[in-house]
């Protein structure tokens, strides 16, 4: 029996040539920082990222060393590889990758189908949690008071006028 190993992420990146993930990781039984080449096979540039970034996860060899990393990192440093493979630039592939995980909040979602919608609620629910300020984190202050400035005339909606009509 081989004694359990933690292993702690602390980058992770690709390389195009040869392709290859990269993984900086800190071995804990040894306080060592080591790096492991996991090289990317059978990937072309009509590949299926979100796939290949599971089945990386979930490859016996590398999966006690990528628990530490995010399936939807894994999946981004794919989309980078499969552009490269497609013939653009890092430039424009991190460019579609930063639009394609912003939120336009003039988007209408309700017209999403239920992927995209899924998608959208990710992307949220992560920056949300990036955001999020915790009872532990340093600047956390319980019961904020903020006072909103009142430079311009308050708008007034329809639906927040009291009407006479029973609903």
């Amino acid at each position: 029996a081989r004694p359990v190993m933690a292993y702690v992420a602390k980058k992770c990146g690709i390389c195009f040539q040869p392709p290859s993930v990269i993984l900086i990781y800190k071995d804990d039984t040894t306080d060592k920082t080591r790096q492991r080449i996991m090289p990317v096979r059978n990937f072309s540039r009509f590949s299926d990222c979100s796939l290949a970034a599971e089945q990386l996860k979930n490859n016996p060899r590398h999966k006690a060393y990528l628990e530490g990393v995010s399936l939807r990192q894994l999946k981004k440093l794919y989309g980078l590889l499969k552009g490269h493979l497609g013939g653009e630039s890092l430039a424009e592939s991190l460019e579609k990758f930063r639009q394609e995980e912003t939120i336009d909040p003039e988007e209408d979602m309700n017209k999403l189908d239920d992927k995209e919608l899924a998608k959208r609620k990710s992307i949220m629910d992560e920056l949300f949690e990036k955001n999020r300020k915790k009872k532990d984190d340093p600047d956390f202050i319980y019961d904020l008071e903020v006072e909103f400035p009142q430079d311009e005339q308050l708008e007034s909606c329809g639906w927040d006028v009291e009407s006479g009509e029973e609903i």
